[in-house]
């Protein structure tokens, strides 16, 4: 097979639909746009959520209760292999990793993954670490140190 051979599957490729053609042709008229209105204008698009101004169904039901969300921890993850970028016998802290590009965002907490291998012999540094992670480093002779996130304080009333 050769780059000429290829096509696309039956049924992959339509026809563009043809507006505007005469009413027998069932694209006719109104160019299947309805009637008029807002909708019918060229140009228009109506944002998600809105309700020709009556007050959207999404800022009329209360917010209130429990949501778990607000209580996970996030964490960013980097994977092994990606620490091998590091020198042998270095030190990899949550600055390190920051600085060489590999943990971006808002999110503070790292977590070390174990996807790939590790060449190296590290002391690698982190929030957490997947049993898998912590066994490579381990397994090259390096070691991995928690480190300690401050506790979220108790509300006060």
């Amino acid at each position: 097979m050769r780059l000429h051979d290829l096509k696309p599957r039956p049924g992959a490729k339509h026809r563009r639909k043809r507006l505007g053609q005469g009413e027998s042709s069932g694209h006719g008229k109104t160019s299947g746009r309805g009637g008029k209105g807002q909708t019918a204008r060229s140009g228009s698009s109506i944002r998600i959520g809105f309700e020709g101004g009556q007050m959207p169904l999404i800022r009329r039901i209360p917010k209130r209760g429990f949501n778990n969300a607000r209580h996970t921890i996030r964490y960013v993850g980097v994977n092994v292999e990606s620490l091998n970028q590091f020198d042998n016998g270095a030190r990899v802290d949550a600055e390190s990793i920051r600085k060489a590009g590999l943990a971006n965002g808002p999110v503070e907490r790292i977590k070390i993954l174990g996807d790939g291998e590790l060449t190296r012999k590290l002391t690698v540094s982190a929030h957490a670490f997947s049993a898998s992670a912590r066994s490579k480093i381990e397994a090259k002779g390096g070691s991995c140190e928690v480190i300690a996130s401050k506790k979220a304080e108790p509300a006060r009333n």
